[in-house]
Formats: structure tokens, sequence, C-alpha cells
């Protein structure tokens, strides 16, 4: 299951359970739409706490949408993940599709705080890594 929210910093993203190419695909072409609405320039929030592994045809189209959200003018993102496996997934496929430089992971099952840490980021520029850096 996935939901698309418009917000005041973009767009905010949830996705959970087992998500599908069909599925993953219906995402993207509701990303298209939403896009057209955007700012030129925007954050996404990505709630991925519930979510299940993707297979290796949903996450082909999982970069056809971060590619779209880059191209539609997204410059910051945070990704909310609580699943080892599904956060060295993410993370390779932001390097794919060149959006790992701005895009930051926070583990919820580490950070209480998760979505208040992920919304700084995105409209404070309050960078949560750096945080375990200090």
């Amino acid at each position: 299951m996935y939901k698309i929210e418009k917000t005041g910093y973009g767009v905010k993203l949830v996705f959970s359970g087992l998500i599908h190419a069909d599925e993953m695909k219906k995402w993207v072409t509701e990303s298209e739409k939403i896009s057209k609405s955007l700012p030129p320039k925007f954050g996404v929030f990505v709630d991925m706490r519930e979510l299940k592994p993707l297979d290796p045809e949903a996450q082909e189209v999982m970069q056809i949408g971060q590619r779209l959200y880059k191209g539609a003018g997204m410059e910051i993102s945070v990704v909310i993940l609580a699943n080892t496996v599904l956060t060295m997934q993410f993370k390779r496929l932001a390097k794919e599709t060149g959006i790992y430089e701005w895009e930051r992971y926070i583990d919820a099952s580490k950070n209480a705080q998760w979505e208040e840490t992920g919304k700084k980021w995105l409209v404070n520029n309050i960078d949560p890594d750096a945080k375990l850096a200090a």
C-alpha cells in the first residue's frame, strides 16, 4: 500500500506491506500527476517503517519514481525505516538514481522522534546525521 500527500515542504509518501511492480506503477502514475502541482524546488518525506523489501521488478519501478521526483525539483528528502535490509536496499537505489547525496535515513527503531527529526531536515536543513557525528 502507498499514500501520497501534498504538504507545505513538498510531498509525504507512505509505503507499507508488500508492494509489487503493478502497484508501484500506480504510485508512479499518481506521482506524475501530483508533481505538476509542486513548486520548482521541494522536499520529500518517505515513511517506509512498515514496508517489506521490494522484489527486483518493484525496485526498478521505484527508481523510475525517484528519478521522476528528482526531475520535478526534489532537492532534499528523508526516508524513515525500521529494517536493516530495507535500509541497505534503499541506500543502493538512491545511489543508482543520483538522489543519495541529499537524502537522509532515519532508523525509527532507534529514534523515537523520527517524524520531527525528518521534518527538521526538510524544513530547517538540520541534518539528522550531524547528531551522530557529534
